[in-house]
């Protein structure tokens, strides 16, 4: 049976007798992937673990009907197969939830076990439920730094926790839709980037893939479909390929392996999004792999020389060439990726690995572990580097915002690039890294005191964009400090939190003077910085918190002749035009509203008491009727609807999940909304007058603007119209694709809007 895929499908109906053997095959299984790492007395460890956790989920079924011990097999045999992890950490997947939900505790484990056992179960208890529901935006922020503290301490804790959740994504089926969303938009905010930078490229495709197959199941079927009718046609094309040079390879004595692979969904997708192109107009959708058996000391002549064979056949394109074998990725990744051009005129992108840097690419981390032997290799002490640096932005307690989140996902997922310092050692930093970047990344106080920089001995700003082969040289001042205006250019988490620290240290001591002064000033009215106090005048003021209210005081940007206005009852002030309201929520889940948005338009609200909420459609996605929507509580604007492939989905369901709102359409043809799409064509005589006719003319849509830019014979334009819903919308689109001239359609998203 193939592990990438849930023991059952379709409606859970075993009986206890079939169960039994199912499980007992899943663990047989995870025995025979272990074999070659089994040592004496593991065999009976496994055992114990197994039947421990056999037992203490023996009361406990999954939401799909099948019994708990279904889940910690499988994460286990995911954490073998497909992660390349040993015995050790086979025993603590068995056991992973153990801790959480059961009677056993960590003394159980470590007392049965051991403490390095009871230690990765502790580590993976404390990062459960990594975004919960109901938790604050801090809390959550927090729970991520858990994560990445566990990382730096022990890989084999979050290798683990991948492979759970990879296993949640693969059984997702059989939870609602929204707790689909929700963990689909975690997994590709925070764990498919983590996988990225361990070297998981397998486990983050399938992640990213699964996600999109449940955010965005349509434009999912959609690229699955294409895949399938095109296969035939691929497999011929990929034979036609490699042909020639794998009749090359074999008369110059190479041991190998080649094949044509297609790319993963959601890889295809953003092509898709990105070029605004439809599938079929996708060429490089699949892309050839070499991988050699050879040894060590010959792999990257040989990959040189398998370099040599393809492009004798095929013309390269010298900017896509990727060198990673003389300079690896920052996760260990080692390969020479080229872009030739292949038969037929079609772009082809081929990969050549040795078996060793193969093993890497599929297992990361743990493959990594695997050849540490002797003197460090490239791509450990970069591994090693990842971890240090990741330390470092994680010492400073103050680092506790979702900002965090956000900054590290950037260095998480961008390319890279490889610059030196002036003595000649390396550095990598993401791509569009700045001289400022480099500074903090050397260290910490030569970020805060650099003024500027001299890139190859020319003298630059601190904004200066970096490129590989740069060699970089600091120029510190003692005058210097960070300014606001330095955010806008780092790009790296480390130095954006260097920034933000010095920042808010400033801001901390400017507000300590700020709150002196409201002291002062509530005491001539004869009442006191109480915490209810306080908390008035932030409302009254609209600031975000009482620190923000102190430095406003400080650098007079409130007006405290105001407080005059104020009436004192007791120690307890209170503005005659700020009424009390209790702004607290209690969702009951059963309750079904329909509420009225601005003329009528419908929606209906799950779990909300009040019949008169108002609410916003997003302006980063505008939603109309027909869209998968969810609605989101804002901290100043209400409940704004967001449709759930908004660009800003992910970073909302995954961060504040407790401000989600289940919502959907109801059905209105009366009312209209305003949409828009971005078309492309060739430029030509009444191109205008067609697309209007057949907004007025056909469709009789009300258009409320048309612009169309022409240059050098293709027009680009955005229309405006009102729909009623998605199925007007794509009609509407539909129609003007049929016309002469018109190549691409698209529907506007404004990833600021959020």
């Amino acid at each position: 049976m193939d592990s990438k895929h849930p023991l059952y499908t379709g409606p859970y109906n075993l009986n206890e007798e079939e169960e039994k053997k199912l499980i007992l095959r899943e663990y047989r299984a995870l025995l025979r992937a272990l074999k070659q790492d089994i040592k004496k007395g593991d065999k009976a460890m496994l055992r114990h673990a197994f039947e421990m956790a056999a037992e203490a989920h023996k009361n406990t079924r999954r939401k799909s009907g099948e019994p708990y011990i279904f889940h910690p097999l499988a994460v286990a045999r995911i954490s073998v197969e497909e992660i390349g992890l040993g015995v050790t950490s086979a025993v603590c997947a068995l056991l992973h939830d153990t801790v959480e939900d059961t009677e056993i505790t960590l003394e159980d484990i470590g007392r049965e076990f051991n403490n390095n056992i009871a230690r990765i179960i502790n580590g993976l208890t404390k990062i459960s439920n990594v975004v919960d529901l109901k938790a604050e935006t801090t809390v959550q922020a927090e729970n991520f730094r858990k994560i990445l503290l566990t990382l730096a301490e022990d890989p084999r804790v979050i290798l683990i926790k991948l492979a759970d959740r990879l296993h949640n994504m693969r059984t997702l089926d059989s939870m609602n839709r929204e707790k689909q969303l929700k963990i689909a938009s975690e997994t590709t905010y925070i764990y498919s980037p983590l996988a990225h930078r361990l070297g998981l490229y397998e486990i983050k495709s399938e992640m990213e893939d699964l996600a999109l197959k449940f955010t965005q199941p349509d434009i999912y079927n959609e690229i699955v479909k294409g895949l399938k009718d095109t296969r035939r046609e691929r497999t011929r094309y990929i034979n036609e390929f490699i042909k020639p040079i794998k009749e090359e390879l074999a008369q110059h004595g190479f041991s190998f392996e080649i094949y044509g692979r297609p790319k993963a969904i959601h890889s295809i997708w953003n092509k898709m999004r990105n070029k605004h192109v439809t599938f079929e107009e996708v060429f490089d959708i699949f892309a050839i792999r070499v991988i050699l058996d050879t040894p060590p000391e010959s792999e990257k002549q040989d990959c040189w020389k398998v370099y040599s064979v393809i492009t004798n056949f095929y013309h390269p394109n010298p900017e896509r060439l990727r060198d990673w074998v003389s300079v690896p990725k920052g996760n260990g990744y080692e390969a020479l990726h080229t872009t030739v051009m292949g038969p037929g005129g079609r772009w082809v992108e081929v990969q050549i690995r040795s078996r060793r840097m193969n093993e890497i690419a599929e297992k990361g981390l743990a493959a990594h572990w695997k050849y540490k032997e002797g003197a460090p290799t490239a791509q450990e002490s970069k591994l090693d580097s990842f971890l240090e640096h990741l330390r470092e932005v994680l010492a400073n307690p103050n680092t506790d915002t979702i900002d965090f989140i956000q900054d590290f996902k950037l260095d998480l997922f961008t390319e890279e690039i490889y610059v030196y310092t002036p003595k000649g050692d390396m550095r990598v930093l993401p791509m569009g890294a700045t001289a400022l970047d480099f500074a903090f990344d050397i260290h910490s106080q030569l970020g805060t005191r650099c003024i500027g920089a001299k890139v190859n001995h020319r003298l630059v700003p601190l904004s200066h964009k970096l490129h590989s082969g740069d060699q970089v040289e600091v120029i510190t001042s003692s005058k210097q400090h960070p300014s606001e205006d330095w955010l806008q250019f780092v790009i790296t988490a480390k130095a954006k939190s260097g920034v933000k620290n010095y920042l808010r240290e400033s801001k901390r001591q400017k507000a300590e003077e700020g709150k002196a002064i409201l002291k002062r000033k509530l005491e001539a009215l004869h009442t006191s910085m109480s915490q209810h106090n306080i908390n008035e005048l932030v409302q009254y003021y609209k600031k975000s918190s009482p620190l923000d209210l102190f430095y406003a005081v400080a650098v007079g940007a409130v007006d405290l002749s105001e407080l005059k206005t104020f009436s004192v009852y007791g120690d307890k002030m209170q503005h005659p035009s700020r009424e009390i309201r209790n702004d607290t929520r209690e969702l009951a889940d059963e309750e079904v509203l329909k509420q009225k948005h601005g003329k009528g338009a419908e929606l209906i609200i799950f779990g909300e008491r009040s019949d008169k909420i108002l609410y916003k459609l997003a302006q980063c996605c505008q939603p109309i009727p027909g869209d998968d929507v969810f609605g989101f509580i804002t901290s100043g604007e209400g409940l704004k609807i967001h449709r759930t492939d908004c660009p800003n989905a992910s970073r909302l369901l995954a961060n504040y999940g407790h401000r989600v709102v289940k919502t959907k359409w109801a059905r209105n043809k009366e009312i209209s909304f305003l949409t828009g799409v971005r078309i492309t064509g060739l430029d030509d005589v009444g191109v205008i007058q067609k697309i209007t006719n057949v907004i007025s003319g056909d469709l009789k849509l009300n258009m409320r603007s048309l612009s169309i830019d022409s240059k050098d014979g293709i027009f680009e334009g955005t229309i405006m119209v009102y729909v009623h819903d998605r199925e007007e919308l794509n009609d509407f689109c539909n129609r003007l694709g049929i016309l002469e001239g018109i190549t691409k359609i698209e529907r506007i998203d404004n990833t600021e809007g959020a």
